[in-house]
């Protein structure tokens, strides 16, 4: 018996997928629980559809996301910090203050995607952004006195 997989199933396959399994399996199973349904040409057909439009708008984002990847490197931005009379920093620089920095300047990053050092000094440091897996851009960052 063919089904469409609505949900993963361990084992089985993937969500979209369209797999042969045993008919009371997939009658008293996987179609009861509503993890699959029967395979028949529309099901098919529309299933197809939807992998193809997933493909796309993940191409798409992909693309954006390497577009804002080569917009973003070789970037420098400041970050302001509280320091001492003698310069002397109080705390640390974080990957928070990074991102706080790229949104006044027009980017919305998340603070997680910031890979870089331990910084508590005054300086230009690198940071890392990756944006998804194989996106990777270089930005550095300048901290001044508030």
């Amino acid at each position: 018996m063919k089904v469409i997989l609505i949900a993963d199933v361990k084992g089985t396959g993937k969500k979209g997928d369209v797999v042969e399994v045993a008919d009371g399996y997939g009658r008293n199973f996987l179609i009861k629980k509503g993890l699959a349904k029967a395979a028949t040409a529309s099901n098919v057909h529309e299933a197809a559809q939807k992998k193809a439009a997933q493909e796309f708008h993940k191409a798409e984002e992909v693309k954006a996301l390497k577009a804002l990847a080569a917009e973003l490197n070789g970037k420098s931005v400041s970050v302001k910090i509280k320091t001492g009379e003698n310069g002397k920093v109080f705390g640390s620089v974080t990957a928070a203050h990074v991102a706080a920095a790229l949104a006044d300047a027009g980017y919305d990053i998340d603070k997680k995607k910031i890979k870089m050092d331990n910084v508590k000094t005054l300086g230009s440091f690198p940071a890392e952004i990756r944006l998804m897996e194989g996106v990777i851009t270089k930005i550095n960052f300048v901290v001044e006195p508030q």
